[in-house]
């Protein structure tokens, strides 16, 4: 008697967990994260420590979606990739303004931690040679800008510029200072690179479009061509092609669909936590341009050997 007792009781107790099983959700499957990698290795560093981290730490699936920093926000306001970690503001006040103040699409998630600058660059050797070259009143020379040019620009100095997407208003400049000078695309920045190689290798003169961070300062003896000082009026005259100064200096910042926070809380919390220094980023870059790694792997040895650093990037449990 008091084992068929027990058989029912245990045939229910079996039934009753069945039931209960049946009757429980199952577990959404969480979203496919889709970080923008731009056409530069910052960006792509950026990109591949977070999927490291949001694939082995918190479970989800990471694509990497190629695009140009300018066509990133039409993606990001509806959807079609999560979020972009490296932004340079300065050249995209019309975007934030549309995007993230205006339409509400898209959100600031916060600074990178990195401070970004884009200078005009010439080789240290060339300013040791000619000082005047240090600052934009030295090419107004036309001697000195006679040294810049190429079969390609006649008789204008050759300005070398990288991929023609990136924010660059160096031909207003050039204009509105009264330089003769031609902005020249190279196409990519390891086409700048190149031409920075092959300029080094024999010594000759070159003025090109670059920033900071970036490995390309621990290898080349660089000088900043001073211009005319930033100011907010000048770049207010952005959109009628009037800027006539420098470059402002960024605080680089990363942005996220706003549908990003309820899709996948998890995944949020660490791009909106995520921040590390310059000396971080400089050493990813380098890792990958001088040392030869690929981004992925230049950012798992960057995860593995920081993670005092990014365990405090997860969200609270």
């Amino acid at each position: 008697m008091f084992t068929q007792i027990a058989r029912r009781l245990s045939a229910l107790v079996l039934l009753a967990l069945l039931a209960a099983c049946a009757g429980a959700p199952a577990a959404a499957p969480k979203p496919t994260i889709k970080l923008a990698e731009n056409p530069w290795t910052g960006s792509s560093v950026n990109v591949h420590v977070a999927k490291i981290l949001l694939e082995e730490q918190l479970g989800y699936t990471v694509e990497l979606v190629t695009i140009d920093e300018n066509a990133q926000w039409a993606a990001l306001s509806n959807g079609d990739l999560s979020a972009t970690l490296e932004i340079w503001p300065s050249g995209h006040a019309e975007n934030m303004k549309q995007y993230i103040d205006d339409q509400k699409v898209v959100e600031n998630l916060g600074p990178l931690g990195v401070v970004g600058k884009i200078n005009w660059y010439v080789p240290s050797y060339l300013v040791a040679q000619h000082p005047e070259l240090a600052t934009w009143e030295g090419f107004k020379d036309a001697t000195d800008a006679a040294l810049f040019k190429t079969a390609e620009t006649g008789e204008a100095g050759q300005f070398l510029a990288g991929d023609p997407s990136w924010v660059q208003y160096d031909a207003d400049i050039i204009k509105n200072l009264g330089l003769n000078f031609q902005v020249v695309q190279s196409g990519s920045e390891q086409s700048v690179l190149a031409a920075v190689d092959s300029a080094y290798s024999r010594q000759e003169p070159l003025l090109f479009y670059f920033w900071t961070p970036h490995s390309i300062h621990a290898k080349y003896d660089l000088t900043a061509v001073a211009l005319p000082e930033y100011s907010e009026g000048c770049y207010a005259q952005a959109d009628s092609g009037g800027v006539a100064c420098a470059y402002p200096e960024d605080q680089l910042f990363k942005a996220a669909w706003s549908g990003l926070e309820a899709a996948a809380p998890e995944a949020y919390a660490l791009l909106k936590a995520m921040q590390y220094s310059n000396e971080d980023q400089i050493g990813l870059i380098a890792a990958t341009e001088l040392e030869g790694k690929e981004p992925a792997e230049a950012a798992k040895a960057w995860v593995t050997a920081n993670e005092a650093v990014w365990k405090a990037w997860l969200p609270a449990k």
